[in-house]
């Protein structure tokens, strides 16, 4: 989901922003240990398709993601001061506690996941889906944090979101429009007044 926000922004962003000035200011984009984000998108990239080779990592792979959770909230900290950065952090935190509480999965609404079809829910029901994820059931804590928000046609993608992905794309969408945008405006103003840059 976070990449929605990010293809969005992006989007946005070129339009408001200008096409080629609005890329290079997000080619300028400066962060604490940036190295972090993508570095963690790859790992959980071949957890998620190295466990079903592999028994022992699918079983121990709540774990791994909180971990990889716990690494990226501490890139967020780092990083708070920039626009929209502390919106990112707790849509994360809130994704992070939900799956702490349900054994390091995150819960799924059953009744949203057939927006998803019925080989889904079908894997869902049986638990063999091989992920992060699990049915959501009585046991389950926090259940209005777990991904209970379907979304299908018009949206381009269908999926099934928490409340802490929506705000953790918010603050995605809001920190490049302040990359791409206000920037702009800056960098207006400073060629207009010189003399104040």
């Amino acid at each position: 989901m976070v990449y929605d926000g990010v293809l969005l922004g992006l989007i946005v962003g070129l339009f408001r922003g200008g096409w080629r000035q609005g890329l290079i200011r997000f080619s300028h984009i400066r962060l604490i240990a940036g190295w972090m984000f993508p570095l963690l998108l790859v790992v959980q990239f071949i957890i998620f398709y190295a466990q079903e080779k592999w028994a022992w990592l699918a079983a121990m792979n709540g774990y791994l993601f909180m971990g990889i959770y716990m690494i990226g909230l501490i890139f967020l900290w780092l990083n708070r001061h920039h626009k929209g950065f502390k919106l990112i952090l707790i849509g994360v935190l809130m994704n992070f506690i939900v799956m702490a509480v349900n054994g390091g999965r995150m819960p799924v609404s059953l009744s949203a996941s057939e927006v998803l079809g019925p080989y889904y829910t079908d894997m869902l029901k049986s638990g063999s889906v091989i992920s992060k994820h699990y049915m959501m059931d009585a046991s389950t804590r926090l259940s209005f944090l777990g991904d209970i928000i379907p979304l299908s046609k018009p949206y381009p993608r269908t999926q099934v979101i928490s409340i802490g992905d929506v705000v953790m794309n918010f603050g995605m969408f809001l920190f490049i429009q302040n990359v791409m945008v206000v920037n702009r405006i800056k960098d207006n103003q400073q060629e207009t007044n010189p003399h104040h840059a």
